[in-house]
């Protein structure tokens, strides 16, 4: 399993509390491990609780029809790639 950084762990931290992910602990999460389907198992509407959260807390707006959008929510690694990038 791969390390998540300072910045991945805060993030997995937020996608614990936003979904409610009450088995999975923050630390568990795999920075290279999908979210969606075989990975996390999130869905369409994680993805909108997601980009939400992520709007409200680092005021970094996610637009569904952007195909940056898309790759983002491949790992927990990319979605805080693309953060990082656009604070």
């Amino acid at each position: 399993m791969s390390t998540q950084s300072p910045a991945e762990a805060a993030l997995a931290e937020l996608l614990v509390e936003v979904l409610n992910l009450e088995d999975i602990e923050p630390e568990e999460i795999n920075p290279e491990e999908p979210l969606f389907g075989d990975g996390l198992g999130l869905d369409s509407i994680d993805a909108l609780e997601i980009a939400l959260a992520i709007s409200q807390e680092h005021g970094v707006e996610m637009k569904a029809e952007d195909e940056a959008t898309k790759s983002a929510f491949a790992t927990l690694r990319s979605l805080n790639t693309f953060v990082e990038g656009h604070k």
